[in-house]
């Protein structure tokens, strides 16, 4: 079978170039650690044509273009309560569970909304507090 068009040298090579830079996006969102690879993505190819008066040349559009799946959700806790006045504040709940004391990533004691409690860095050994 002859072929009327060779896709790979369709509109100079335009076709054939963004299929391929679309399916490059594909393959980064598969790759990336936050997306869900199991879900299809899907790549589109839309040539509109249509014709002028005489009917004889033809202009034509292409276009390329994917549907990537977005990264997955992150979920945080927040711990909500009110001051002396009666202002609402929230802040991220930090430790794991309300009250709750936790080591944070400098190896100090923390409370449940990541404000420092006891710093061992400022401590000498003995327990005198280094200045």
């Amino acid at each position: 079978m002859e072929y009327m068009i060779d896709l790979n040298e369709f509109a100079d090579g335009a076709l054939a170039w963004r299929v391929n830079e679309e399916l490059q996006r594909i393959f980064e969102n598969i790759a990336d650690p936050n997306t869900d690879p199991k879900k299809n993505r899907t790549l589109t190819i839309t040539i509109k044509i249509h014709g002028d008066e005489k009917r004889d040349v033809l202009q034509s559009n292409i276009q390329a273009k994917s549907k990537l799946v977005p990264a997955k959700d992150v979920e945080t806790k927040l711990i909500m309560g009110a001051d002396k006045q009666g202002n609402i504040f929230g802040q991220e709940l930090r430790s794991g569970a309300k009250g709750q004391l936790f080591m944070d990533h400098d190896g100090d004691v923390s409370n449940d909304v990541g404000e420092k409690v006891l710093s061992f860095r400022n401590q000498k050994a003995g327990g005198e507090k280094n200045d």
